[in-house]
């Protein structure tokens, strides 16, 4: 295994992608008190939870089914076929709150935040003042003067706390006790209707409904990260109620074949949905991973990174981009990716040349019968259509040390399920997320 530094161009980069290929390195993890864990997570452990990574300083579960047991895609098969539960609770809730509560968010979101109803929710960006992406979190309003940042795995309280050094705005910034679970899967709407009633069949995508489980108090969104049906129940206080929810939620999904699992990277990929820390990052510009359409022209007011995303977009249009790679998606050869890539694997135009990009997110379509990728290549080799190669580790390569074969395709890379208001407004272009 190779641990040279590839050729890459990151000339755009100020600190590069570590781009070594190191592979499945045989490292236990650490559990310990420095990285907290969820109030979920030893129910967790007890449904069957070996592996873990570390999100927003949390445990993270990643893995349920063992390999010898078929693995990651036992999990996709509950997930595509009937219902899953997600330990989600490294999505931390950030509670912007008071007078000032929507001109603040309006500051620090591409997106127009007035423009949210109370007890309805966006997919949104954040960005620096040079138009990196900070989070992308699922930004929900739960009345006039309060929002919750449902975060992906960036730790952003201290940069909206630090945003309003001096009291600008009249608002309270904190991390909130709620934990979410997900609910995915055809059929969550069952589910759903056993542990709330009919009603909950009203709330739209990215729509808002209070309500109790076994007596607790939760908001549920239907939202979600994979592509399929689904919702995500949020717990008040969930440090005291955490067993009893999960508990709850068990027993009603007895009946529809409830599968706790976790998060379904293989199922996000084929929807097209990023990871953050993945497939972009703070020295990503949104305009590079098909996020352009969270840059309205319509919003007026100011935000942080206007002045950069206006100036790269407008420089994108006289055809000279800001950036050298975009994110595109993959169809390649070798043998079925069943698992996390260790590394960002290495894209090259042929066989014998040196390595022009890398792969962010791959996996294994069982829809369509081949492995699926996203990838950062040049700007110059993005077209649908255009032939690639990918090194892949010798688990996957047809042939130790030759690249297989790939071409760009369009993304998503197949039609959602339920394709939610993040995949709609992608599809209708740069000005589309008022």
């Amino acid at each position: 295994m190779s641990h040279n530094v590839p050729s890459v161009d990151q000339s755009d980069r100020l600190v590069p992608v570590n781009l070594r290929q190191s592979g499945r390195t045989p490292v236990e993890m650490l559990i310990d008190t420095r990285v907290r864990k969820s109030p979920y997570w030893h129910l967790s452990a007890e449904a069957g939870c070996w592996r873990a990574s570390v999100y927003n300083r949390m445990y993270h579960p990643r893995g349920y089914v063992r390999p010898e047991d078929g693995g990651a895609m036992v999990e996709y098969d509950s997930l595509v076929n009937h219902v899953t539960m997600w330990n989600v609770a490294v999505e931390r809730q950030i509670q912007v709150k008071g007078p000032d509560a929507a001109a603040f968010v309006d500051f620090v979101i591409t997106r127009d935040a007035t423009k949210i109803p109370p007890m309805r929710a966006r997919y949104v960006i954040l960005c620096n003042e040079s138009g990196g992406i900070l989070n992308d979190p699922v930004l929900l309003r739960i009345t006039e003067d309060e929002y919750w940042f449902s975060l992906s795995d960036s730790d952003l309280m201290f940069w909206l706390q630090g945003v309003n050094i001096g009291r600008r705005f009249d608002v309270d910034i904190n991390e909130i006790d709620v934990a979410p679970v997900q609910i995915q899967g055809p059929k969550s709407v069952d589910l759903m209707i056993d542990l709330f009633g009919p009603q909950i069949t009203d709330i739209p995508s990215y729509g808002l409904y209070a309500g109790t489980v076994a007596g607790c108090e939760v908001i549920v969104s239907q939202t979600g990260f994979s592509g399929e049906k689904g919702y995500e129940i949020y717990l008040r206080d969930a440090s005291l109620h955490a067993e009893t929810l999960w508990s709850a939620v068990l027993e009603a999904g007895r009946p529809h074949q409830l599968a706790v699992i976790a998060p379904a990277h293989h199922r996000r990929i084929a929807a097209g949905i990023l990871s953050w820390g993945q497939d972009m990052d703070q020295e990503t510009l949104p305009f590079q991973v098909n996020l352009g359409y969270q840059v309205p022209r319509s919003k007026t007011t100011d935000y942080i990174g206007k002045a950069a995303l206006e100036q790269a977009r407008a420089a994108l249009e006289a055809g000279a981009p800001p950036y050298t790679h975009t994110l595109v998606g993959l169809r390649l050869g070798g043998r079925p990716i069943d698992d996390y890539a260790p590394d960002f694997w290495l894209v090259s135009n042929n066989p014998e040349d040196e390595p022009v990009g890398y792969v962010t997110s791959p996996w294994y379509s069982p829809e369509l019968e081949g492995n699926i990728a996203m990838a950062h290549v040049p700007i110059a080799d993005s077209a649908i259509g255009t032939p690639l190669w990918v090194y892949l580790p010798d688990e996957y390569a047809h042939d130790p040390g030759v690249p297989v074969p790939a071409r760009v395709v369009e993304m998503p890379f197949r039609p959602s399920v339920n394709p939610n208001q993040r995949e709609l407004l992608r599809s209708r272009g740069l000005d589309a997320a008022v």
